[in-house]
């Protein structure tokens, strides 16, 4: 008899933009590519910017935010890849900078210094994506080789309706 093969585990990094909502996009495409998926939200995306107990039924695992103390098991198995989606302007900042006092931080910095595959999706408004340490942090993170999608600004077409964010580029560029 041999032993079943592990599913490719994935860490999902949700943070508070409007467009976290849309998670479960994310986590469905993820698990149609034969991905198990494990969400990690910054604190204030806790506090409403997604359905956190749809998202727990979803990947039958809690959604994690806060750090474990070293006699709690670990929830969830170690990453192969990481998905920050959506990725705030500040958590951009703060990562490149190396600052972890988030779990959700202490994570992107580990996976970076790992060499674990991460994949962003931005959304940033246009204001404060020209702000210079943006601009920077963005390029620190590629020169670490994190894959870049396209940003994306929630800013509604010329028709008046706001795009979706486009979840599964995440997956393609792991």
């Amino acid at each position: 008899m041999t032993e079943q093969a592990r599913k490719p585990f994935l860490y999902v990094v949700v943070c508070a933009a409007g467009t976290a909502a849309g998670v479960s996009k994310l986590i469905t495409a993820a698990q149609e590519r034969d991905w198990e998926v494990g969400v990690i939200a910054t604190p204030v995306a806790m506090g409403g910017f997604f359905d956190g107990e749809a998202v727990a039924a979803q990947t039958g695992r809690p959604v994690r935010s806060a750090w474990r103390t070293p006699a709690d098991p670990r929830p969830f198995p170690p990453p192969d890849a990481v998905v920050v989606a959506p990725a705030t302007f500040n958590t951009v900042n703060k990562w490149a900078a190396g600052i972890a006092d988030t779990l959700a931080l202490g994570t992107l910095c580990e996976a970076v210094g790992l060499g674990i595959p991460v994949a962003v999706l931005p959304c940033v408004a246009d204001a404060l994506a020209a702000h210079p340490a943006y601009r920077d942090s963005v390029a620190r993170l590629r020169g670490m080789g994190v894959r870049f999608g396209d940003r994306y600004t929630g800013e509604a077409g010329p028709d008046g309706v706001r795009p979706d964010l486009c979840w599964e580029r995440a997956l393609d560029l792991l």
